[in-house]
């Protein structure tokens, strides 16, 4: 299941680490989140519980947070239904792993 984090640095992480991260963010008045991780196989499946196509994956490598190297990412842009279902199935930032 992916989670929500209070702050980025913290969902960074969790999503460079393998776990799976709901980022949300507005873009030009509207909301939108990307869904993100190291771990392509992850994100496949939650692409599939969500609805979405795989041809819709996108590869962008990232900057690990606690080392600093880049580390091969993915992610899913989500906006409109699928937002509302990713959010509406995300583990709140309380419930996530290395939350404080």
């Amino acid at each position: 299941m992916w989670c929500l984090f209070a702050r980025r640095r913290e969902g960074m992480t969790h999503a460079l680490d393998g776990g799976l991260w709901l980022h949300p963010f507005v873009l030009r008045g509207e909301r939108m989140a990307h869904l993100v991780s190291s771990d392509r196989d992850s994100l496949l499946r939650a692409g599939r519980r969500l609805g979405l196509d795989p041809a819709w994956l996108q590869h962008k490598p990232l900057k690990h947070p606690r080392h600093g190297t880049r580390v091969e990412a993915w992610h899913w842009d989500l906006r409109g239904r699928y937002l509302a279902l990713a959010v509406e199935l995300a583990l709140p930032a309380e419930a996530s792993p290395g939350s404080s």
